[in-house]
């Protein structure tokens, strides 16, 4: 603007300067945006690199003992041996059936533990009185083997499915439970005071404050339990079953076929790892709230 008394200019707070001084800070922004990114991308992709050689690696190193050591298949069978074995079970349908069996047993009782686990643990975790009077036994409980309660288990309920999905929601029960617990008691006092002064019912305190609070820990337990559901049924298969992929190790073990109890150990683990990661994607998906985007991060 112009002064029209003294036909001089005024300074201008928005001058070349300042303009210069936007645009850099503009351009840093846009630095730090991109640097962000690419420190969060890189990890994933040395991730996706890593992950797949290490595991060629291991099947190498397998393949090279295997031939260098010269020890018969029953011994030691070569990743050769082991494909063929795959290709014949999974050819036949002799893996998928027992894979379907054992997988059949894991969701219920991971369902079952899960189940009881939670409003087991919701009620311990709100009443003081029953933790103490139930906090002996739970913890007795998980003392004992697992091992040693499964043939209990398969005398009282038999050899079917019954006893494989309760050892299954035994073995998943107490990381559940203990996770229900810590979650639930992690909620802050000044939110519950708060639900309280909006005239929040229970279920309105349940829904909107608690489920979300302790969400986070509980999804971590359930991320345990996935995979120790499937030690359990595993167990229970040893002890007892005609169907599985304990059996179906126990079998091959008889019979010498070490290549076909590497072909169900495989299977096992690929089952695993495959709930492990369902219930990671799933938490995940619940948890995106939690994430906060790092272009609103400026240093």
């Amino acid at each position: 603007m112009w002064n029209y008394c003294d036909n001089t200019p005024r300074t201008n707070p928005f001058g070349v300067p300042f303009l210069r001084t936007l645009i850099m800070a503009g351009v840093n922004t846009v630095r730090n945006e991109k640097s962000s990114t690419l420190s969060i991308r890189r990890p994933m992709r040395l991730r996706l690199i890593v992950v797949p050689l290490s595991v060629i690696v291991a099947f190498v190193g397998w393949e090279m003992l295997a031939r260098l050591g010269d020890f018969p298949t029953f011994l030691l069978p070569s990743p050769a041996n082991v494909w063929d074995k795959f290709l014949q079970v999974a050819g036949n349908g002799v893996l998928t059936r027992h894979l379907l069996y054992t997988l059949a047993e894991v969701l219920a009782g991971l369902a079952l533990g899960v189940s009881v686990a939670t409003v087991s643990g919701y009620i311990l975790a709100k009443s003081p009185t029953v933790e103490r009077l139930m906090s002996p036994y739970i913890v007795a409980s998980q003392a004992v083997p697992i091992v040693a309660i499964a043939p209990l288990l398969v005398i009282w309920f038999g050899p079917g499915v019954l006893s494989k999905v309760l050892i299954c929601a035994l073995i998943v029960f107490f990381p559940v439970l203990v996770n229900t617990i810590v979650g639930v008691r992690s909620v802050p006092d000044e939110l519950h005071d708060l639900m309280r002064s909006l005239n929040a019912t229970r279920w309105q305190n349940i829904k909107l404050l608690e489920v979300p609070a302790a969400l986070p820990v509980f999804l971590g337990g359930l991320r345990i339990g996935a995979t120790l559901a499937v030690i359990g049924a595993v167990v229970g298969e040893f002890v007892g079953a005609d169907r599985g992929l304990g059996f179906l190790i126990n079998r091959a073990r008889g019979q010498y076929d070490t290549a076909l109890v590497f072909v169900a150990i495989l299977a096992l683990v690929v089952l695993a790892l495959s709930l492990y990661g369902f219930v990671t994607l799933i938490e995940s998906r619940l948890l995106s709230w939690q994430k906060r985007p790092e272009r609103y991060k400026y240093s």
